[in-house]
């Protein structure tokens, strides 16, 4: 095992900032906790209730069913019920749409195209549909970057649609859309054009109308928001190009900032013991962050921040006292003490491949799964003591995260959707 230094500083007395036990992640309602009806599952940080999950598979090994996915989309798959919900773009990202899927047996039950915009630039590990949907079981929503947000019921018409300009975005667009009560928040940092400058903006969920609109000064951001309680109130965060913010969820007005990213930001922020966990750039920093201050709050609820080990495109994993960070540069794991920013441990996972791994880690019972983009998934033991129990081999592209619901696996690579788990169930 090897260990690194890690540099760390505790700098917050437990008066500071809000109570460790109130502080946590906005939960789904009591129905979708059911499902996997957002990006990263009902807890929206990975983590995976039951332990009747297989985990062991192959491209032939535990496989219930494989379906061909037409199109390119880098979207993590999402369930509610007998649906299973993806996004795709064709034609070189002039097409793109919504597709559900039969979960029980793989079938395309339909697929619905948006109005197009045109076509936005993209990163060549990006795609035009990169950004996961997420569904309240009436209807399902998804960001398509300059083709707008949109929103479908379970028959597959389209409800609404927003157009808001063409996005300049040097990588293309990727960051999901978050419910929150009656409404669906979305980020877009970009360059700016004449029509349309970044921002963060809360739609009501029904009709797509405009709640609140915040234009935004940072140019450059693939994030996800995720909205948390401190006990006290309700708060909007944005990890982005510099700083971390925490908008007002009902009214959208600034609350707190914090300085530190670096410019790029593509991990969703965890949160756990009190704390709001941000991850920037190719390496690091992670930022250990108490919410519930008031303005620039840099110098006074920063709790820790660790330099380096950060990854660069896959979100962290809180799991117990530790926090699981892969670093996609070196193909890193670095485990580091929650509360504190201890360096617990640090090893590599596989060869050390320039941004190797998309897919974000989840944890199931006491494993925790990271999967690279050749579709090796490194099942981990959790816990102070690096243990690999194995690796398993899809032997595809994979850059989505997988789904998880009753026992199965759904996973997405770059031509299919596959069913994992015990035969005959």
């Amino acid at each position: 095992m090897r260990k690194a230094v890690c540099v760390w500083a505790v700098l917050l007395t437990a008066a500071a900032g809000a109570s460790t036990d109130d502080v946590r992640r906005i939960p789904v309602t009591a129905e979708a906790g059911n499902y996997w009806s957002q990006w990263r599952g009902p807890s929206g940080q990975g983590l995976v209730t039951g332990t009747n999950y297989v985990d062991r598979w192959s491209a032939t090994e535990n496989v219930r069913w494989r379906t061909a996915v037409p199109g390119l989309g880098h979207s993590s798959p999402i369930v509610w019920k007998d649906h299973l919900f993806i996004t795709t773009a064709r034609e070189g990202g002039a097409k793109v749409s919504m597709l559900a899927y039969d979960r029980r047996t793989g079938k395309l039950r339909w697929e619905t195209s948006v109005p197009s915009s045109g076509v936005e630039h993209i990163y060549p590990k990006n795609s035009h549909a990169s950004a996961t949907p997420v569904t309240d079981g009436q209807f399902v929503y998804a960001s398509f970057g300059t083709h707008g947000l949109a929103a479908f019921d379970f028959t597959g018409t389209l409800v609404w649609h927003r157009d808001f300009g063409e996005l300049n975005n040097y990588h293309g667009s990727a960051g999901s859309p978050v419910l929150y009560k009656d409404r669906l928040f979305l980020y877009q940092d970009h360059r700016g054009t004449s029509t349309l400058s970044s921002f963060v903006a809360a739609f009501d969920a029904k009709t797509g109308k405009t709640i609140w609109w915040r234009d935004r000064a940072e140019t450059t951001g693939w994030g996800t928001p995720i909205v948390i309680t401190t006990g006290t109130r309700d708060e909007l965060i944005v990890s982005s190009m510099r700083k971390v913010y925490a908008y007002d969820p009902a009214s959208g007005a600034d609350l707190w900032t914090v300085s530190g990213n670096t410019v790029e930001v593509i991990p969703t922020p965890v949160v756990g013991h009190g704390l709001v966990f941000a991850a920037s750039g190719r390496a690091g920093p992670t930022l250990a962050i108490r919410p519930g201050g008031s303005g620039d709050v840099t110098g006074s609820h920063v709790a820790w921040t660790s330099p380096r080990g950060s990854p660069f495109v896959p979100s962290s994993l809180i799991h117990g006292e530790l926090l699981y960070q892969i670093n996609d540069m070196q193909s890193i794991l670095t485990v580091l003490r929650a509360k504190t920013g201890e360096l617990i441990y640090q090893e590599r996972l596989g060869i050390a491949t320039r941004e190797g791994f998309s897919s974000s880690p989840v944890v199931v019972g006491n494993k925790i799964f990271f999967t690279n983009d050749d579709g090796q998934t490194f099942v981990v033991e959790a816990g102070t003591t690096f243990r690999l129990h194995h690796v398993n081999e899809l032997g595809a592209r994979v850059l989505a995260s997988p789904a998880l619901v009753d026992g199965t696996w759904y996973w997405r690579t770059d031509k299919e959707l596959l069913a994992i788990g015990p035969r005959g169930n």
